[in-house]
């Protein structure tokens, strides 16, 4: 990801608003460049700062919100990943499963001559 997407996609990241690929990519772009995050870290300051002003909450530790905010991100894109896996490995199971059944359907045709 070059750096003029990372920053198009700053606003977006802020407002919770892209996908779990698009994430990865942007936080591992984040994560190698300093002018990136930096920039990130601007404009995360002043979301949150209207935020507050919104909600009327005095809380400023905003860099603090904001890491946490990206570990958030990377949990969620662990347990997608997790949840795609474990949803490969029910599918390659039922299929076995079936598999193992029509052979078995077929055996026990064969053995009553139907077959």
């Amino acid at each position: 990801m070059t750096c003029k997407e990372a920053q198009r996609l700053v606003i977006p990241y802020i407002r919770h608003q892209l996908d779990e690929e698009t994430m990865e990519a942007f936080l591992d772009h984040i994560d190698g460049c300093e002018e990136c995050r930096e920039e990130l870290e601007i404009y995360y300051t002043v979301e949150a700062g209207i935020r507050q002003l919104d909600s009327d909450t005095g809380h400023y530790n905003i860099k603090g919100d904001m890491e946490a905010d990206i570990q958030a991100s990377r949990q969620q894109i662990y347990q997608v990943r997790m949840l795609t896996i474990a949803r490969y490995a029910a599918d390659t199971l039922a299929v076995l499963c079936i598999a193992v059944m029509l052979m078995l359907q077929a055996r026990l045709w064969w053995q009553n001559g139907i077959f």
